[in-house]
């Protein structure tokens, strides 16, 4: 049972380590927010912006102030699903187990979308089950344990894009935009002035970050937003009697029920990191475009008109009545 003051001071934590974070992180706290639920969650982020907007560094301050272990996967075309689990070899006294770059609290998997099909499953089994089977053994994974894989959306040219149904398994979606001009000038004056930039001091640890996800798991989300939640799900479906004319036009297939619990989950993570006791409207809303964004499939005709999908998320968001 989580009480009150173990609320309190996971909190306290979680805000002075948005702090810490926003004097390394140049103008992405959309992203770090997103981030920071997808941890509480015991979920998985994924990435879009193009090369050069701090992707890698972000993760590593985030690992660095949750005092987490880190690590980071280059995807190539030759990488194969050993160079990310591991593989068993041999030794003086027989076979024994060397573990992949999987087996860290936060894994950057970088260019997810370069590596093929065999490989992304390897990470992508990972994220589902936790754990990485290689051979007859089955190895748990760390806990927590957190994906971050970012995508190029401009180069796809000799890419493997991931299928819909691998996309549906990360929590949330997050769009790393590029700065504006003053924050341009802050991350190029951080960046030449003195010894450069220096990584966020721990805040946390292992065992502040499992108690930080065992208060979000515990937070009450009353019965009407869990049918706000599914009501939304199900706006995004061009059969549902609820869904807007634009995603009737436009959508070929709506959100999967993960993303109903993408909403929760991020509603109560969302409510947390406020310093709120409970969850309210606004969280789920606010949580709906990243929860939802990658689950929807537009069909050719939004591509032909130049609807996206986060414009769909919108329209189905507005057409639901909120509690």
């Amino acid at each position: 049972m989580i009480t009150k003051e173990d609320l309190a001071q996971a909190q306290e934590a979680f805000k002075a380590l948005q702090g810490r974070l926003a004097g390394v992180i140049v103008g992405q706290g959309r992203v770090v927010e997103i981030a920071l639920w997808a941890i509480l969650a015991r979920g998985h982020v994924l990435l879009e912006g193009v090369p050069g907007l701090g992707k890698t560094l972000l993760v590593r301050a985030l690992a660095r102030a949750l005092g987490l272990s880190f690590s980071r996967i280059q995807f190539t075309p030759d990488l194969m699903p050993a160079d990310i689990v591991g593989t068993n070899v041999f030794s003086g006294d027989g076979f024994r187990f060397l573990p992949g770059p999987v087996f860290a609290h936060v894994v950057l998997a970088d260019e997810v979308n370069r590596a093929t099909p065999k490989t992304q499953s390897a990470l992508l089994e990972a994220m589902q089950e936790g754990q990485a089977t290689i051979g007859t053994e089955t190895h748990p994974l760390p806990n927590p344990f957190t994906v971050l894989a970012t995508q190029n959306p401009i180069e796809m040219e000799g890419t493997y894009p991931l299928p819909e149904a691998q996309v549906d398994r990360f929590l949330f979606k997050a769009e790393v935009g590029f700065p504006d001009e003053r924050e341009l000038v802050e991350i190029v004056r951080r960046n030449t002035e003195g010894e450069g930039i220096a990584l966020p001091d721990p805040l946390l640890s292992e065992e502040g970050v499992r108690r930080a996800q065992a208060v979000v798991a515990e937070y009450p989300v009353p019965r009407p937003l869990m049918e706000y939640a599914a009501a939304l799900v199900l706006a995004t479906h061009p059969g549902s009697p609820t869904a807007p004319e634009a995603v009737r036009r436009y959508v070929q297939y709506g959100a999967s029920p993960r993303g109903s619990l993408a909403l929760v989950w991020g509603a109560k993570a969302r409510a947390f990191l406020a310093g709120r006791y409970h969850v309210a409207v606004e969280d789920i809303q606010a949580v709906l475009r990243p929860a939802l964004v990658h689950r929807i499939i537009p069909n050719f005709r939004a591509d032909a008109d130049g609807v996206s999908a986060a414009e769909l998320v919108e329209e189905a968001g507005k057409a639901v009545r909120a509690p």
